[in-house]
């Protein structure tokens, strides 16, 4: 299954389970950006405190923590797509070719600077 196949197969299960339990009319697009926001956060918090979060820091609760917060932060991406219209796998592609314009390797290879604080 390809990339983009995959994204619409979350994107179909995700629309079955919201209308299973007549939840879509709460999945208004601010409300899903809200959601998303709030499951980052909670990602983040598995790695608060950690010195670097590299795996050797990690257990396995906080291993199994880690990937459920980023399938619900996946999920809830994915319906926010679905409801604004937006091709996920074509703006990632877009993005990347974006960027790659904005940090040519040549010239930001191992620097970590934002692109406008290049000279």
């Amino acid at each position: 299954m390809s990339g983009q196949d995959s994204l619409a197969h979350l994107r179909d299960l995700t629309r079955a389970f919201a209308r299973e339990r007549d939840w879509e009319q709460f999945h208004t697009p601010k409300n899903l950006a809200m959601a998303l926001t709030v499951e980052a956060a909670e990602l983040a918090e598995h790695f608060q405190w950690l010195p670097t979060g590299a795996d050797h820091e990690l257990d396995a609760r906080k291993r199994e923590g880690i990937r459920h917060e980023l399938a619900d932060v996946l999920l809830y991406l994915v319906q926010l797509a679905d409801k604004t219209g937006v091709d996920l796998h074509a703006a990632a592609v877009e993005k990347i070719a974006l960027n790659a314009a904005k940090y040519p390797a040549g010239q930001v290879k191992g620097d970590s600077r934002k692109y406008d604080q290049y000279d």
